[in-house]
């Protein structure tokens, strides 16, 4: 079905051909009957992963970055995913980048992306996720309280993750409070969080990766879920999301800080500023590259990692998971997860249903 489609999805520009399944997702996702009949369609085999002290019914997730805002994740989770992240959510609401800021390279089967974080904001996406926050912004507006309301039950049926990120005008130096009142705003939201130092697109953000700014920043993340997970009584996993684009030495101090702040996991890796080997004549436009050019990179990464972590934290990979072998070739390496998204674009969503039969 999806190769019947693609070719007028990709008449379309990018953010437009994305506005487009996202809300025919969510749309689907509202629907119960139609979302059991894709859920029935998308049906893979069970290959449940504890991780993180997490139930996952299968190892592939869909990476941060495509549901910005939760808004359709009734409908992704009906596609089969033992994992949805989404995000990355800011504090405040952000509009991104201006447009254009994202582009197909077909023949290269990538995508470069400078989105910038655009965000509808915290508010907005807890709402998304809690009903009840949404009616209690409904009575501040029109100054009455319905009914009393039954507490929250989770209208989806996959592990939910929440990426965070600051906003574009916060300085690096007080980036902290950002992250912070994220982690309080979504602890009892999510199933766990990822901290997002890694996005290219938002200037002095990758900073953030470096050995002593990244164990601050941690440390502080660490006390407040501990704050959490006793208002909540419930376990906060936190992982932390890198580039591919560090040293060796970089990666190794970055790693280094992330265990010894006692985060849970690492995601890597997010989107490259490298263009080696590019066809494309899209190639000079900035922005983070994904896709099939990233597979060695992201793999390279991948490997390093998981030898510097020697068992201490589990790693999940993401970035050029273009196929089922991609995906596992990285559970083989040793990855606990696997992340996709730009496969999605050029493959559809039967690429979830792909890999889990090919484990």
């Amino acid at each position: 079905m999806y190769n019947l489609l693609r070719p007028y999805l990709f008449r379309l520009s990018p953010e437009q051909a994305h506005a487009l399944t996202l809300q025919a997702l969510r749309m689907s996702g509202s629907i119960p009957p139609l979302r059991c009949l894709i859920a029935q369609q998308f049906k893979a085999p069970s290959k449940p992963v504890h991780v993180f002290g997490l139930d996952f019914k299968n190892p592939v997730g869909l990476a941060a970055g495509y549901d910005k805002d939760g808004v359709a994740i009734k409908g992704l989770s009906s596609l089969g995913f033992g994992h949805v992240e989404i995000g990355t959510v800011t504090p405040k609401p952000q509009p991104g980048n201006p447009s254009p800021r994202v582009f197909r390279l077909l023949e290269d089967e990538a995508v470069i992306n400078r989105m910038g974080f655009p965000s509808k904001g915290s508010e907005f996406v807890q709402m998304q996720l809690n009903p009840n926050l949404r009616s209690n912004w409904i009575e501040r507006v029109v100054g009455f309280s319905p009914r009393k309301r039954k507490a929250v039950k989770r209208s989806w049926n996959t592990i939910l993750g929440v990426n965070l990120g600051k906003n574009k005008d916060t300085p690096n130096e007080e980036a902290v409070f950002d992250y912070l009142s994220l982690l309080q705003n979504f602890a009892g939201l999510a199933d766990y969080l990822t901290v997002n130092v890694s996005s290219p697109n938002t200037v002095g953000l990758r900073s953030l990766q470096g050995r002593e700014a990244l164990e601050k920043l941690l440390i502080q993340l660490h006390q407040q879920r501990l704050i959490e997970q006793t208002n909540h009584k419930k376990r906060i996993p936190v992982l932390v999301k890198l580039a591919p684009d560090l040293s060796e030495s970089e990666l190794d101090e970055a790693i280094e800080a992330i265990i010894s702040a006692r985060m849970d996991g690492v995601i890597v890796t997010n989107t490259t500023l490298g263009r080696e080997g590019l066809r494309s004549n899209l190639k000079g436009e900035s922005g983070g590259l994904s896709g099939s050019p990233l597979t060695a990179k992201s793999e390279a990464v991948l490997h390093r990692t998981i030898k510097r972590v020697n068992g201490e934290i589990p790693v999940v990979s993401a970035g050029g998971i273009m196929n089922p072998s991609d995906a596992k070739r990285r559970l083989d390496m040793g990855a606990a997860l696997v992340q996709v998204y730009t496969g999605l674009i050029y493959r559809g969503p039967a690429l979830v249903q792909e890999i889990l039969k090919s484990l």
